[in-house]
């Protein structure tokens, strides 16, 4: 593994840690093709089943490395464009399209392609010093990692056309009101704080987890009568394990009755 990643596996939770420090974790070529190859190897992992996605402080990731971009911009094909030989060129294509649950764990800044990057898990925990930003308008460039959908999905279309149209930063207290974060926590507890959640969700059944990412993930792209009748189709061909419902009874009982 390339040491601009760090990658650590417990309790069946992969935790991916940008890691260009030095550059506020912006994307480069290197940190595109190895962030890209750890979530990789973390969807193909089978003793895993829930990513924590965060960077190494002070960010989580500034976007595209302006160094880079400035000199010929090939940061802007990802890792290396569509006809590599890697399943996935960047970490955005990655989260798009990975089965198993991605938590965005929000340390510090995440401006525009590392808002995006963001904005592809399946939500976010963030530190009280984290803030968002999306600056494609200051630098030149137009969105290619999802800004112009998810940010609206998460915060509705006038604020999303307000924070791209003006580039001002979102501070964690104002992205939480919004709905773009589950979750603000003490920075010292950020990590901790998005491991419990992982690890709830890893004690559940993983297939079915999977599964309802997926349906989600889908409907959230149908209008409302066309997202009722995928999910009542999908409903009628799920097959229902009974006996591992059976199995799974008393733990099932006794969880619930815990979070009371």
């Amino acid at each position: 593994m390339s040491d601009v990643v760090r990658v650590e596996t417990a309790d069946r939770v992969c935790t991916v840690t940008l890691h260009r420090p030095e550059a506020r974790n912006a994307l480069n070529t290197e940190l595109h093709r190895a962030s890209a190859a750890a979530l990789a190897a973390a969807e193909d992992d089978g003793g895993v089943d829930v990513i924590v996605l965060t960077g190494a402080d002070p960010a989580f990731c500034a976007g595209l490395d302006l160094k880079e971009l400035g000199s010929g911009g090939a940061n802007l094909a990802g890792g290396g464009g569509s006809g590599g030989a890697a399943r996935w060129t960047n970490p955005i294509q990655a989260v798009w399209a990975m089965t198993k649950p991605v938590i965005g764990a929000i340390n510090g800044a995440c401006i525009t392609g590392g808002f995006e990057l963001a904005l592809g898990c399946d939500f976010l925990v963030a530190s009280e010093r984290a803030f968002f930003g999306d600056t494609h308008a200051r630098v030149g460039v137009t969105p290619g990692g999802g800004m112009s959908v998810y940010l609206p999905m998460a915060v509705g279309l006038r604020r999303a056309k307000e924070m791209s149209l003006t580039g001002d930063f979102v501070d964690a207290a104002e992205a939480h009101r919004l709905g773009l974060v589950n979750h603000v926590v003490a920075h010292d507890e950020l990590l901790s704080s998005a491991h419990s959640l992982a690890i709830s969700i890893a004690a559940n059944d993983g297939p079915t987890v999977r599964h309802l990412k997926a349906l989600y993930d889908h409907n959230a792209a149908l209008p409302v009568g066309e997202a009722l009748a995928h999910e009542q189709a999908v409903f009628r061909d799920f097959r229902v394990d009974f006996d591992e419902i059976e199995r799974r009874r008393a733990a099932i009982v006794d969880r619930g009755r815990s979070q009371r």
